[in-house]
Protein backbone atom coordinates (compact mmCIF):
# COMPACT_ATOMS: atom_id res chain seq x y z
CA UNK A 1 0.00 0.00 0.00
CA UNK A 2 1.32 3.52 -1.20
CA UNK A 3 0.48 5.63 1.92
CA UNK A 4 0.98 9.42 0.14
CA UNK A 5 0.78 12.65 2.46
CA UNK A 6 0.19 10.84 5.68
CA UNK A 7 1.36 13.23 7.86
CA UNK A 8 -1.66 15.45 6.89
CA UNK A 9 -3.88 12.66 8.07
CA UNK A 10 -4.61 14.41 11.53
CA UNK A 11 -4.77 17.48 9.99
CA UNK A 12 -7.44 16.06 7.74
CA UNK A 13 -9.67 14.93 10.81
CA UNK A 14 -9.66 18.29 12.18
CA UNK A 15 -10.28 20.43 9.22
CA UNK A 16 -13.55 20.80 7.36
CA UNK A 17 -13.93 21.97 3.98
CA UNK A 18 -14.00 26.03 4.06
CA UNK A 19 -16.60 26.30 1.66
CA UNK A 20 -18.35 23.75 4.07
CA UNK A 21 -19.00 25.60 7.09
CA UNK A 22 -22.54 26.55 7.58
CA UNK A 23 -24.36 27.71 10.16
CA UNK A 24 -27.86 26.25 10.20
CA UNK A 25 -29.51 28.89 12.81
CA UNK A 26 -28.75 31.90 10.28
CA UNK A 27 -30.54 29.86 7.25
CA UNK A 28 -34.27 31.75 8.52
CA UNK A 29 -33.20 35.19 7.57
CA UNK A 30 -36.66 36.47 6.40
CA UNK A 31 -40.00 35.08 6.73
CA UNK A 32 -41.30 33.98 2.85
CA UNK A 33 -43.26 36.55 1.21
CA UNK A 34 -44.86 33.82 -0.72
CA UNK A 35 -47.35 30.75 0.02
CA UNK A 36 -45.79 27.57 1.07
CA UNK A 37 -46.72 26.23 -1.95
CA UNK A 38 -45.43 29.17 -4.31
CA UNK A 39 -41.95 28.68 -2.94
CA UNK A 40 -42.02 25.08 -3.12
CA UNK A 41 -42.57 25.45 -7.17
CA UNK A 42 -40.22 28.37 -6.77
CA UNK A 43 -37.53 25.90 -5.48
CA UNK A 44 -38.70 23.15 -7.80
CA UNK A 45 -37.89 24.97 -10.81
CA UNK A 46 -34.48 26.12 -9.60
CA UNK A 47 -33.52 22.19 -9.40
CA UNK A 48 -35.19 21.69 -13.29
CA UNK A 49 -32.93 24.69 -14.06
CA UNK A 50 -29.94 23.50 -12.90
CA UNK A 51 -30.50 19.71 -14.12
CA UNK A 52 -30.96 21.42 -17.24
CA UNK A 53 -27.78 23.02 -17.43
CA UNK A 54 -25.81 20.13 -16.31
CA UNK A 55 -27.23 17.84 -18.86
CA UNK A 56 -26.51 20.18 -21.47
CA UNK A 57 -22.93 20.20 -20.45
CA UNK A 58 -22.41 22.89 -18.02
CA UNK A 59 -19.43 22.25 -15.01
CA UNK A 60 -20.76 22.50 -11.50
CA UNK A 61 -19.84 26.03 -11.29
CA UNK A 62 -21.79 26.90 -14.35
CA UNK A 63 -24.90 25.48 -13.52
CA UNK A 64 -25.40 27.62 -9.91
CA UNK A 65 -26.44 30.99 -9.48
CA UNK A 66 -24.45 32.21 -6.37
CA UNK A 67 -26.27 35.63 -6.34
CA UNK A 68 -29.95 34.17 -7.16
CA UNK A 69 -30.55 36.99 -9.57
CA UNK A 70 -32.76 34.68 -11.55
CA UNK A 71 -35.12 33.25 -8.65
CA UNK A 72 -34.40 35.78 -6.13
CA UNK A 73 -33.41 35.61 -2.25
CA UNK A 74 -35.82 32.91 -1.21
CA UNK A 75 -34.66 30.38 -3.88
CA UNK A 76 -31.66 27.68 -2.66
CA UNK A 77 -28.48 29.08 -1.11
CA UNK A 78 -25.59 28.35 -3.17
CA UNK A 79 -23.96 25.89 -1.22
CA UNK A 80 -27.80 23.75 -1.76
CA UNK A 81 -27.54 24.72 -5.51
CA UNK A 82 -24.04 23.13 -6.09
CA UNK A 83 -25.36 20.27 -4.04
CA UNK A 84 -28.33 20.09 -6.09
CA UNK A 85 -26.04 20.26 -9.32
CA UNK A 86 -23.91 17.57 -7.88
CA UNK A 87 -26.78 15.11 -7.79
CA UNK A 88 -27.68 15.96 -11.26
CA UNK A 89 -24.40 15.44 -12.42
CA UNK A 90 -24.38 11.77 -10.66
CA UNK A 91 -27.86 11.15 -12.74
CA UNK A 92 -26.23 12.02 -15.61
CA UNK A 93 -23.67 9.74 -15.19
CA UNK A 94 -25.84 7.11 -14.31
CA UNK A 95 -25.39 7.31 -10.78
CA UNK A 96 -27.78 6.86 -8.40
CA UNK A 97 -27.38 9.26 -5.54
CA UNK A 98 -29.84 7.51 -3.13
CA UNK A 99 -29.72 3.54 -4.46
CA UNK A 100 -31.66 1.22 -2.97
CA UNK A 101 -29.23 -1.16 -1.65
CA UNK A 102 -25.44 -1.72 -1.17
CA UNK A 103 -23.02 -3.85 -0.08
CA UNK A 104 -22.94 -3.43 3.70
CA UNK A 105 -21.33 -6.32 5.57
CA UNK A 106 -21.38 -4.65 9.15
CA UNK A 107 -21.33 -1.82 11.14
CA UNK A 108 -18.52 1.08 12.28
CA UNK A 109 -19.23 0.02 16.01
CA UNK A 110 -18.48 -3.77 15.05
CA UNK A 111 -15.48 -3.01 13.08
CA UNK A 112 -14.24 -0.98 16.32
CA UNK A 113 -15.17 -3.39 18.33
CA UNK A 114 -13.24 -6.34 16.62
CA UNK A 115 -10.36 -4.23 15.67
CA UNK A 116 -9.71 -1.60 18.18
CA UNK A 117 -5.99 -1.52 20.28
CA UNK A 118 -5.09 -5.07 18.45
CA UNK A 119 -3.21 -3.03 15.44
CA UNK A 120 0.32 -1.48 15.31
CA UNK A 121 0.97 1.60 13.45
CA UNK A 122 0.64 0.64 9.83
CA UNK A 123 -0.11 -2.69 10.14
CA UNK A 124 -2.87 -4.15 7.21
CA UNK A 125 -4.91 -7.45 7.66
CA UNK A 126 -6.99 -9.03 5.07
CA UNK A 127 -10.55 -8.60 6.93
CA UNK A 128 -12.66 -7.05 4.28
CA UNK A 129 -15.45 -5.00 5.00
CA UNK A 130 -18.28 -2.72 3.79
CA UNK A 131 -19.06 0.14 5.86
CA UNK A 132 -21.59 3.57 5.56
CA UNK A 133 -21.71 6.55 7.69
CA UNK A 134 -22.43 10.14 7.62
CA UNK A 135 -19.22 12.44 5.92
CA UNK A 136 -18.18 14.25 9.09
CA UNK A 137 -14.71 15.46 7.99
CA UNK A 138 -12.55 15.39 4.50
CA UNK A 139 -9.34 15.96 3.42
CA UNK A 140 -8.65 15.79 -0.54
CA UNK A 141 -4.76 15.50 -0.45
CA UNK A 142 -2.97 14.45 -3.66
CA UNK A 143 -3.58 10.95 -4.38
CA UNK A 144 -4.57 9.97 -0.68
CA UNK A 145 -7.75 11.02 0.79
CA UNK A 146 -9.05 11.01 4.33
CA UNK A 147 -12.43 10.53 5.79
CA UNK A 148 -14.37 10.34 8.75
CA UNK A 149 -17.48 8.26 8.63
CA UNK A 150 -19.82 8.49 11.56
CA UNK A 151 -22.35 6.21 12.34
CA UNK A 152 -25.86 6.63 13.71
CA UNK A 153 -24.96 6.52 17.28
CA UNK A 154 -22.12 8.65 16.94
CA UNK A 155 -18.77 5.76 16.63
CA UNK A 156 -16.43 7.14 13.60
CA UNK A 157 -13.74 5.40 12.07
CA UNK A 158 -11.77 7.07 9.55
CA UNK A 159 -11.56 5.76 5.25
CA UNK A 160 -8.33 6.22 3.49
CA UNK A 161 -9.62 6.81 -0.71
CA UNK A 162 -5.77 6.04 -2.68
CA UNK A 163 -5.34 7.01 -5.93
CA UNK A 164 -3.51 3.78 -7.26
CA UNK A 165 -5.68 1.66 -4.92
CA UNK A 166 -9.55 2.99 -6.47
CA UNK A 167 -8.01 4.43 -10.21
CA UNK A 168 -7.43 8.02 -10.90
CA UNK A 169 -11.05 8.79 -12.39
CA UNK A 170 -12.89 7.32 -9.18
CA UNK A 171 -10.61 9.53 -6.78
CA UNK A 172 -11.42 12.53 -9.07
CA UNK A 173 -15.04 12.15 -9.00
CA UNK A 174 -15.04 11.37 -5.24
CA UNK A 175 -13.58 14.42 -4.98
CA UNK A 176 -16.11 16.14 -7.03
CA UNK A 177 -18.88 14.82 -6.05
CA UNK A 178 -18.90 14.08 -1.82
CA UNK A 179 -19.63 16.56 0.72
CA UNK A 180 -19.66 16.90 4.62
CA UNK A 181 -23.13 15.24 5.37
CA UNK A 182 -23.49 13.08 2.32
CA UNK A 183 -23.95 9.33 3.35
CA UNK A 184 -21.12 7.37 1.95
CA UNK A 185 -20.39 3.40 1.89
CA UNK A 186 -16.63 2.44 1.55
CA UNK A 187 -15.68 -1.13 1.36
CA UNK A 188 -12.08 -2.35 1.80
CA UNK A 189 -9.07 -3.91 4.05
CA UNK A 190 -9.25 -3.13 7.74
CA UNK A 191 -5.69 -1.30 8.51
CA UNK A 192 -3.96 1.34 10.36
CA UNK A 193 -2.66 3.87 9.07
CA UNK A 194 0.85 5.17 10.05
CA UNK A 195 -0.22 7.21 12.54
CA UNK A 196 -1.91 4.23 14.01
CA UNK A 197 -5.54 5.19 12.99
CA UNK A 198 -7.78 2.64 12.87
CA UNK A 199 -8.85 3.03 9.23
CA UNK A 200 -10.65 1.15 6.27
CA UNK A 201 -8.23 1.25 3.22
CA UNK A 202 -10.74 1.25 0.45
CA UNK A 203 -11.35 -0.86 -2.25
CA UNK A 204 -14.70 1.04 -3.96
CA UNK A 205 -16.88 3.29 -2.70
CA UNK A 206 -20.09 5.00 -3.44
CA UNK A 207 -22.44 7.94 -2.24
CA UNK A 208 -25.30 6.11 -0.01
CA UNK A 209 -27.36 9.27 0.52
CA UNK A 210 -26.84 12.60 -1.32
CA UNK A 211 -27.42 15.43 1.45
CA UNK A 212 -28.51 18.82 -0.26
CA UNK A 213 -28.41 20.58 2.69
CA UNK A 214 -25.34 21.47 4.51
CA UNK A 215 -24.35 20.54 8.07
CA UNK A 216 -23.87 22.93 10.71
CA UNK A 217 -20.06 23.80 12.17
CA UNK A 218 -19.98 20.94 13.98
CA UNK A 219 -17.48 22.22 16.64
CA UNK A 220 -20.09 25.07 17.97
CA UNK A 221 -22.81 24.52 20.45
CA UNK A 222 -26.05 24.50 18.57
CA UNK A 223 -28.30 27.43 19.71
CA UNK A 224 -31.17 26.46 21.70
CA UNK A 225 -33.75 27.50 18.72
CA UNK A 226 -32.03 25.00 16.35
CA UNK A 227 -31.85 22.30 18.96
CA UNK A 228 -35.96 22.70 19.49
CA UNK A 229 -37.20 23.22 15.32
CA UNK A 230 -34.42 20.63 14.10
CA UNK A 231 -33.94 18.15 16.47
CA UNK A 232 -31.92 15.92 13.77
CA UNK A 233 -29.60 18.33 13.36
CA UNK A 234 -28.83 18.41 16.76
CA UNK A 235 -29.15 14.40 16.81
CA UNK A 236 -26.38 14.74 14.34
CA UNK A 237 -24.06 17.34 16.27
CA UNK A 238 -24.60 16.68 19.68
CA UNK A 239 -23.74 13.47 21.61
CA UNK A 240 -25.97 14.71 24.81
CA UNK A 241 -28.76 15.33 22.63
CA UNK A 242 -28.50 11.39 21.08
CA UNK A 243 -27.56 10.42 24.33
CA UNK A 244 -31.52 11.75 25.63
CA UNK A 245 -32.93 9.53 23.14
CA UNK A 246 -31.04 6.51 24.04
CA UNK A 247 -31.76 6.96 27.38
CA UNK A 248 -35.28 7.89 27.36
CA UNK A 249 -35.79 4.50 25.47
CA UNK A 250 -33.70 3.14 28.26
CA UNK A 251 -36.00 4.62 30.95
CA UNK A 252 -39.45 3.14 28.91
CA UNK A 253 -38.05 -0.41 28.73
CA UNK A 254 -37.27 -0.20 32.11
CA UNK A 255 -40.55 0.75 33.56
CA UNK A 256 -41.76 -2.15 31.06
CA UNK A 257 -39.63 -4.63 32.77
CA UNK A 258 -40.50 -3.72 36.10
CA UNK A 259 -44.62 -3.76 35.75
CA UNK A 260 -44.01 -6.80 34.06
CA UNK A 261 -42.35 -8.12 37.46
CA UNK A 262 -44.95 -7.41 38.95
CA UNK A 263 -47.88 -8.78 36.58
CA UNK A 264 -49.02 -5.99 35.40
CA UNK A 265 -50.56 -5.43 31.64
CA UNK A 266 -50.06 -3.16 28.93
CA UNK A 267 -53.12 -1.54 27.54
CA UNK A 268 -54.38 1.30 24.93
CA UNK A 269 -56.89 3.85 25.53
CA UNK A 270 -58.97 6.18 23.51
CA UNK A 271 -57.34 9.66 22.39
CA UNK A 272 -59.94 10.79 21.12
CA UNK A 273 -62.55 10.97 23.87
CA UNK A 274 -66.48 12.44 23.90
CA UNK A 275 -66.01 13.52 27.73
CA UNK A 276 -62.83 14.82 29.18
CA UNK A 277 -61.63 13.43 32.66
CA UNK A 278 -58.98 11.72 34.78
CA UNK A 279 -57.43 14.76 35.62
CA UNK A 280 -58.29 18.66 36.34
CA UNK A 281 -56.78 20.03 32.89
CA UNK A 282 -57.94 22.01 29.93
CA UNK A 283 -58.27 19.97 27.26
CA UNK A 284 -57.57 20.47 23.55
CA UNK A 285 -61.12 19.85 20.90
CA UNK A 286 -61.53 18.83 17.63
CA UNK A 287 -64.36 17.21 15.12
CA UNK A 288 -64.81 14.40 14.37
CA UNK A 289 -66.54 14.45 10.49
CA UNK A 290 -68.07 11.20 10.37
CA UNK A 291 -69.85 11.26 13.56
CA UNK A 292 -70.50 15.47 12.95
CA UNK A 293 -68.84 14.78 16.55
CA UNK A 294 -66.58 17.28 18.75
CA UNK A 295 -64.46 15.38 20.89
CA UNK A 296 -61.34 16.35 23.38
CA UNK A 297 -57.24 14.75 23.05
CA UNK A 298 -57.47 12.82 25.99
CA UNK A 299 -55.75 14.57 29.21
CA UNK A 300 -55.75 11.47 30.71
CA UNK A 301 -56.38 7.67 30.63
CA UNK A 302 -57.41 7.21 34.07
CA UNK A 303 -61.51 6.49 33.74
CA UNK A 304 -60.78 4.12 31.05
CA UNK A 305 -57.66 1.98 32.63
CA UNK A 306 -60.12 1.86 35.77
CA UNK A 307 -63.01 0.49 33.53
CA UNK A 308 -60.22 -2.44 32.68
CA UNK A 309 -60.21 -3.17 36.48
CA UNK A 310 -64.17 -3.14 36.53
CA UNK A 311 -63.26 -5.74 33.92
CA UNK A 312 -61.27 -7.90 35.86
CA UNK A 313 -57.88 -6.94 34.91
CA UNK A 314 -56.43 -6.65 38.17
CA UNK A 315 -53.29 -5.03 37.36
CA UNK A 316 -52.76 -2.57 34.79
CA UNK A 317 -50.72 0.35 33.10
CA UNK A 318 -50.61 2.33 29.98
CA UNK A 319 -47.66 4.33 28.73
CA UNK A 320 -49.24 6.87 26.19
CA UNK A 321 -49.85 10.71 25.39
CA UNK A 322 -51.67 13.16 26.82
CA UNK A 323 -52.26 16.59 25.31
CA UNK A 324 -53.20 19.72 28.01
CA UNK A 325 -54.18 23.11 26.37
CA UNK A 326 -52.01 24.91 29.11
CA UNK A 327 -49.24 27.27 29.24
CA UNK A 328 -45.51 25.75 28.55
CA UNK A 329 -42.22 26.27 30.79
CA UNK A 330 -39.20 24.56 31.82
CA UNK A 331 -41.67 21.11 33.30
CA UNK A 332 -44.67 21.18 31.31
CA UNK A 333 -45.75 20.78 27.66
CA UNK A 334 -48.80 20.05 25.83
CA UNK A 335 -47.95 17.13 24.43
CA UNK A 336 -46.30 14.56 26.75
CA UNK A 337 -45.80 11.53 27.71
CA UNK A 338 -47.00 9.92 31.15
CA UNK A 339 -47.62 6.30 32.64
CA UNK A 340 -50.16 5.23 34.26
CA UNK A 341 -50.82 2.18 36.69
CA UNK A 342 -54.12 0.52 38.68
CA UNK A 343 -53.48 -2.09 41.26
CA UNK A 344 -56.69 -3.92 42.86
CA UNK A 345 -56.45 -4.52 46.29
CA UNK A 346 -53.67 -2.20 46.48
CA UNK A 347 -53.93 1.54 47.92
CA UNK A 348 -51.61 4.68 47.81
CA UNK A 349 -49.36 3.11 50.12
CA UNK A 350 -48.73 -0.20 48.20
CA UNK A 351 -48.83 2.75 45.08
CA UNK A 352 -46.13 4.44 46.59
CA UNK A 353 -43.82 1.74 46.95
CA UNK A 354 -44.33 0.53 43.53
CA UNK A 355 -43.37 4.19 42.89
CA UNK A 356 -40.47 4.96 44.42
CA UNK A 357 -39.32 1.03 43.31
CA UNK A 358 -39.89 2.24 39.57
CA UNK A 359 -37.76 5.47 39.99
CA UNK A 360 -35.18 3.76 41.94
CA UNK A 361 -34.60 0.81 39.12
CA UNK A 362 -34.78 3.02 36.11
CA UNK A 363 -32.00 5.37 37.09
CA UNK A 364 -30.14 2.20 37.81
CA UNK A 365 -31.07 0.86 34.68
CA UNK A 366 -30.03 3.27 32.33
CA UNK A 367 -27.24 5.45 34.29
CA UNK A 368 -26.06 1.92 36.65
CA UNK A 369 -26.95 3.71 40.04
CA UNK A 370 -29.78 5.29 41.66
CA UNK A 371 -27.17 8.44 42.07
CA UNK A 372 -27.09 10.44 38.79
CA UNK A 373 -25.03 12.92 37.94
CA UNK A 374 -26.80 16.32 36.51
CA UNK A 375 -26.12 18.12 33.27
CA UNK A 376 -24.80 21.13 35.27
CA UNK A 377 -22.39 18.29 37.14
CA UNK A 378 -24.25 17.80 40.37
CA UNK A 379 -25.09 14.29 42.16
CA UNK A 380 -28.81 13.63 43.03
CA UNK A 381 -29.31 10.24 45.03
CA UNK A 382 -32.81 8.34 44.50
CA UNK A 383 -31.67 5.52 46.85
CA UNK A 384 -32.94 5.39 50.61
CA UNK A 385 -35.94 5.88 51.99
CA UNK A 386 -37.85 8.90 50.83
CA UNK A 387 -39.17 11.97 52.76
CA UNK A 388 -43.19 12.14 53.75
CA UNK A 389 -45.31 14.76 54.79
CA UNK A 390 -48.66 15.82 55.23
CA UNK A 391 -49.84 19.00 53.35
CA UNK A 392 -52.24 20.37 55.98
CA UNK A 393 -49.71 19.74 58.70
CA UNK A 394 -46.75 21.44 56.80
CA UNK A 395 -48.69 24.25 56.28
CA UNK A 396 -49.87 24.97 59.66
CA UNK A 397 -46.44 25.12 60.24
CA UNK A 398 -45.46 27.59 57.54
CA UNK A 399 -48.27 29.58 58.47
CA UNK A 400 -47.90 29.44 62.46
CA UNK A 401 -51.93 28.76 62.44
CA UNK A 402 -53.76 25.73 62.65
CA UNK A 403 -55.25 24.68 58.63
CA UNK A 404 -57.83 22.14 58.52
CA UNK A 405 -60.38 20.96 56.14
CA UNK A 406 -62.85 23.02 57.81
CA UNK A 407 -60.99 26.50 57.57
CA UNK A 408 -62.99 28.32 55.73
CA UNK A 409 -62.83 30.00 52.18
CA UNK A 410 -62.78 33.55 53.55
CA UNK A 411 -60.31 32.69 55.70
CA UNK A 412 -58.27 31.13 53.13
CA UNK A 413 -58.58 33.48 51.16
CA UNK A 414 -57.81 36.70 53.34
CA UNK A 415 -54.07 34.90 54.53
CA UNK A 416 -54.02 34.48 50.27
CA UNK A 417 -54.20 38.38 49.51
CA UNK A 418 -52.04 38.83 52.63
CA UNK A 419 -49.26 37.18 51.29
CA UNK A 420 -49.39 37.91 47.55
CA UNK A 421 -50.65 34.49 46.47
CA UNK A 422 -52.65 34.26 43.21
CA UNK A 423 -56.08 32.93 43.22
CA UNK A 424 -58.60 31.47 40.90
CA UNK A 425 -61.67 33.21 39.59
CA UNK A 426 -63.56 30.03 40.31
CA UNK A 427 -62.01 29.27 44.07
CA UNK A 428 -62.53 26.32 46.85
CA UNK A 429 -61.35 25.72 50.00
CA UNK A 430 -58.89 22.82 48.17
CA UNK A 431 -57.55 25.29 45.52
CA UNK A 432 -56.17 27.63 48.25
CA UNK A 433 -55.20 25.25 50.60
CA UNK A 434 -53.61 23.92 47.79
CA UNK A 435 -52.12 27.38 46.89
CA UNK A 436 -51.07 28.62 49.73
CA UNK A 437 -48.85 25.34 49.86
CA UNK A 438 -47.08 25.61 46.89
CA UNK A 439 -46.37 29.67 47.72
CA UNK A 440 -44.29 27.71 50.79
CA UNK A 441 -42.71 24.61 49.65
CA UNK A 442 -43.36 23.85 46.11
CA UNK A 443 -39.67 24.43 44.95
CA UNK A 444 -38.13 24.06 47.72
CA UNK A 445 -38.56 19.83 48.23
CA UNK A 446 -35.50 19.27 46.77
CA UNK A 447 -35.18 15.48 48.01
CA UNK A 448 -37.28 12.67 47.23
CA UNK A 449 -40.38 13.69 49.14
CA UNK A 450 -43.91 12.63 49.69
CA UNK A 451 -46.62 14.91 50.24
CA UNK A 452 -49.97 13.04 51.42
CA UNK A 453 -53.60 14.08 51.88
CA UNK A 454 -54.90 16.69 50.07
CA UNK A 455 -58.21 18.25 50.02
CA UNK A 456 -61.10 16.68 48.76
CA UNK A 457 -62.26 19.33 46.19
CA UNK A 458 -59.26 19.05 44.44
CA UNK A 459 -59.03 15.42 43.86
CA UNK A 460 -62.30 14.13 42.58
CA UNK A 461 -61.66 10.62 41.83
CA UNK A 462 -59.59 9.78 44.80
CA UNK A 463 -61.42 8.04 47.98
CA UNK A 464 -61.55 9.46 51.39
CA UNK A 465 -59.27 9.22 53.87
CA UNK A 466 -60.11 6.21 56.22
CA UNK A 467 -59.30 8.89 59.37
CA UNK A 468 -59.12 11.98 58.34
CA UNK A 469 -62.31 13.96 57.25
CA UNK A 470 -62.18 16.34 53.98
CA UNK A 471 -59.15 14.88 53.16
CA UNK A 472 -58.17 12.52 50.38
CA UNK A 473 -55.92 9.68 50.19
CA UNK A 474 -53.56 11.15 48.01
CA UNK A 475 -49.76 11.65 47.38
CA UNK A 476 -47.63 14.03 45.17
CA UNK A 477 -44.34 13.40 45.00
CA UNK A 478 -41.90 15.98 44.79
CA UNK A 479 -37.95 15.64 43.25
CA UNK A 480 -35.82 18.71 42.73
CA UNK A 481 -38.21 21.30 43.38
CA UNK A 482 -41.05 19.65 41.25
CA UNK A 483 -43.93 17.28 41.24
CA UNK A 484 -42.28 14.38 39.64
CA UNK A 485 -45.88 11.43 40.05
CA UNK A 486 -49.26 11.27 41.87
CA UNK A 487 -50.79 8.73 43.93
CA UNK A 488 -54.28 7.86 44.58
CA UNK A 489 -56.30 5.40 46.57
CA UNK A 490 -59.03 4.88 43.87
CA UNK A 491 -62.74 6.10 44.76
CA UNK A 492 -64.76 3.26 43.60
CA UNK A 493 -68.02 4.15 45.26
CA UNK A 494 -70.31 5.29 42.22
CA UNK A 495 -72.73 7.24 44.82
CA UNK A 496 -69.75 9.42 45.66
CA UNK A 497 -68.39 9.46 42.49
CA UNK A 498 -71.54 11.31 41.10
CA UNK A 499 -71.43 13.86 43.98
CA UNK A 500 -67.79 14.93 42.99
CA UNK A 501 -68.70 14.95 39.04
CA UNK A 502 -71.95 16.90 40.14
CA UNK A 503 -69.50 19.65 42.21
CA UNK A 504 -67.00 19.97 39.07
CA UNK A 505 -69.68 19.92 36.72
CA UNK A 506 -70.87 23.62 38.86
CA UNK A 507 -67.28 24.41 38.48
CA UNK A 508 -67.33 24.11 34.88
CA UNK A 509 -70.56 26.12 34.42
CA UNK A 510 -68.83 28.75 36.65
CA UNK A 511 -65.60 29.32 34.47
CA UNK A 512 -63.65 26.87 35.91
CA UNK A 513 -61.79 25.70 32.60
CA UNK A 514 -60.11 22.47 34.14
CA UNK A 515 -63.04 20.80 36.02
CA UNK A 516 -63.98 17.79 34.48
CA UNK A 517 -68.02 17.11 33.41
CA UNK A 518 -70.05 14.22 34.45
CA UNK A 519 -69.27 10.72 32.74
CA UNK A 520 -72.26 8.27 33.19
CA UNK A 521 -70.41 5.64 31.46
CA UNK A 522 -67.70 5.86 33.90
CA UNK A 523 -70.25 6.19 36.47
CA UNK A 524 -72.33 2.56 35.06
CA UNK A 525 -68.93 0.91 35.14
CA UNK A 526 -68.03 1.45 38.45
CA UNK A 527 -71.69 0.02 38.84
CA UNK A 528 -71.21 -3.06 38.35
CA UNK A 529 -68.38 -2.82 40.77
CA UNK A 530 -64.21 -2.15 40.69
CA UNK A 531 -62.60 -3.73 43.49
CA UNK A 532 -60.75 -1.12 45.87
CA UNK A 533 -56.94 -0.27 44.19
CA UNK A 534 -54.22 2.31 44.70
CA UNK A 535 -53.57 4.36 41.34
CA UNK A 536 -50.53 6.19 40.06
CA UNK A 537 -49.63 8.37 37.35
CA UNK A 538 -45.78 9.65 36.18
CA UNK A 539 -44.68 12.17 33.40
CA UNK A 540 -42.09 10.64 31.40
CA UNK A 541 -40.17 13.27 30.41
CA UNK A 542 -40.31 14.79 34.19
CA UNK A 543 -38.89 11.43 34.91
CA UNK A 544 -36.03 12.82 32.23
CA UNK A 545 -35.92 15.91 33.59
CA UNK A 546 -35.09 14.64 37.44
CA UNK A 547 -32.41 11.86 36.01
CA UNK A 548 -30.56 14.50 34.06
CA UNK A 549 -31.54 17.84 34.93
CA UNK A 550 -32.59 19.08 31.53
CA UNK A 551 -35.78 20.69 30.62
CA UNK A 552 -38.79 19.17 29.31
CA UNK A 553 -38.22 20.46 25.72
CA UNK A 554 -34.81 18.75 26.15
CA UNK A 555 -36.14 15.61 27.07
CA UNK A 556 -38.64 15.49 24.07
CA UNK A 557 -37.32 14.41 20.82
CA UNK A 558 -39.58 16.25 18.84
CA UNK A 559 -41.03 19.43 20.98
CA UNK A 560 -44.02 21.26 19.95
CA UNK A 561 -42.66 24.84 18.90
CA UNK A 562 -44.76 27.85 17.57
CA UNK A 563 -43.35 28.32 13.45
CA UNK A 564 -41.28 31.28 12.50
CA UNK A 565 -44.08 32.16 10.29
CA UNK A 566 -47.24 31.56 12.30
Amino acid sequence: MTEQNANNEHEALAQTQADETVVVEDEEAAAPSMSTVERAELLLRQDETIARRIDEGATLDEAVDPSNKEFGPLAHPEQVQMRVAKRALMLKDGLNPYPVSLDVTGTIEAVRAKWDGKLEAGAETDDVVGVAGRVLFIRNAGGLCFVQLAAGGGTTIQAMLSKKQIGADSLKLFKQLVDLGDHLFVKGRVIASKTGELSIFADEWAIASKALQPLPTLHKELNEDTRTRKPYIGMIADEKIRNMVRNRSKAVASLRRTFEEHDFLEVETPMLQTIHGGAAARPFTTHMNAFDLDLYLRIAPELFLKRCLVGGIDRVFEINRDFRNEGVDATHAPEFTMVEAYEAYGNYDTIAKLVKELIQKTAIDVFGSTKVTLLDGTEYDFGGEWKQMSMYDSLSEALGQRITPATSVAELGAIADRLGVERDEVENHGKLVEHLWEHFYEDKLYEPTFVRDFPVETSPLVKAHRSKPGVVEKWDLYVRGFELATGYSELNDPIVQRERFVAQAKDALAGDEEACDIDEDFLEALGVGMPPAGGMGMGIDRLLIALTGATIRETITFPLVKPLNS
